[in-house]
């Protein structure tokens, strides 16, 4: 294979990022086309990178033969869909996170990837945040996690809860962390300005006897991605948005508190995730986040919605109790 023939579907706020990307990796992938229902979107994005605009799946299928990937940044209920058919047509896919509206659905994409011998891989981004991967190098044994991910409202991806919008990036960071599902989920969270969840904190519990505490909002008047991490004799701080990572660890020869920055080579993490799953593509390696970490991800997610529910529903008997008693 010389070039990697790609086409990008939904060019929409990020679908339309994946798109400069992918015709940025000129000498490696040929961005063919890119497919969006939205003709007025999808001409706009296809004159600017000078490929097919495409209205659906169906008119891509007329280039069978020519397209060796495809990315799927449609909205999330169309995950599952849109992956399925273009697997099952022998493409190669890169879906956005969350892999699927619902876990069935991803155990579906990871037996259809088998089945077809494709390579599917999931849009889980932060993975390949530079900041995360020097942090991995940095691991040892988890023992408690802290993480903030807030971001001030916006209209976009208000059809799925802040549970699957935000906090999954950070499920999916701390699955691969503590390398085990959790045998003990908590969860609570509540709607403010749309119909979906808006925000969340959720207690994840796991075998090793690591602790997991995260919050995640789409209210909030400022912008926070932070993870701190302590494992046994050190404490690391680390900062989706800055790419940068500390180490704070107790010298064995003084006694003192030590401050080390992990070491960190700045790079657009998008950048990083579509080289890496077209290197897959060409050399058929599993991927670095595949069918089962994203499907792991969502059955943590699905639970955790579960919690929530529970809890708003406790919630709301108190209230209704409440107001059996008159004013006084």
């Amino acid at each position: 294979m010389t070039r990697v023939r790609a086409a990008v579907v939904g060019v929409g706020s990020f679908g339309r990022h994946h798109a400069r990307v992918v015709s940025q990796l000129q000498d490696q992938v040929e961005l063919v086309a890119v497919v969006d229902s939205d003709a007025d979107r999808r001409a706009q994005i296809a004159a600017e990178y000078g490929r097919a605009a495409l209205p659906d799946l169906q008119s891509l299928a007329g280039l069978t033969g020519k397209i060796d990937a495809a990315i799927v940044a449609t909205p999330t209920r169309l995950h599952a869909e849109m992956a399925a058919r273009l697997l099952q047509t022998g493409t190669d896919v890169l879906v956005e996170k969350p892999i699927a509206d619902v876990a069935s659905k991803g155990e579906l994409l990871i037996e259809l990837a088998q089945r077809h011998g494709r390579v599917l891989q999931v849009g889980h981004l932060e993975r390949f945040n530079p900041a995360v991967v020097a942090l991995e190098q940095a691991l040892t044994i988890p023992l408690f996690f802290e993480v903030h991910r807030l971001s001030v409202f916006s209209p976009r991806s208000l059809d799925v809860d802040v549970v699957l919008d935000l906090m999954i990036h950070d499920l999916d960071i701390v699955l691969s962390f503590a390398r085990q599902m959790p045998s003990e989920i908590h969860g609570a969270g509540i709607s403010v300005l749309s119909s979906k969840v808006d925000i969340a904190n959720v207690r994840l519990v796991f075998p090793s006897g690591c602790i997991a505490n995260l919050t995640a909002s789409r209210v909030s008047t400022e912008q926070v991605r932070k993870l701190r991490l302590f494992q046994p004799g050190e404490y690391i701080s680390l900062d989706y948005k800055r790419q940068d990572a500390s180490r704070l660890a107790v010298s064995k020869e003084t006694q003192q508190i030590g401050f080390q920055s992990l070491p960190v080579v700045a790079a657009e993490p998008l950048a990083e995730e579509l080289q890496s799953f077209f290197d897959c593509v060409r050399t058929r390696a599993q991927p670095r986040v595949g069918g089962r970490e994203g499907t792991n991800a969502l059955l943590v997610a699905e639970t955790i919605l579960a919690k929530i529910k529970s809890h708003g529903e406790l919630v709301a008997e108190t209230v209704r109790a409440a107001r059996v008693f008159p004013a006084v």
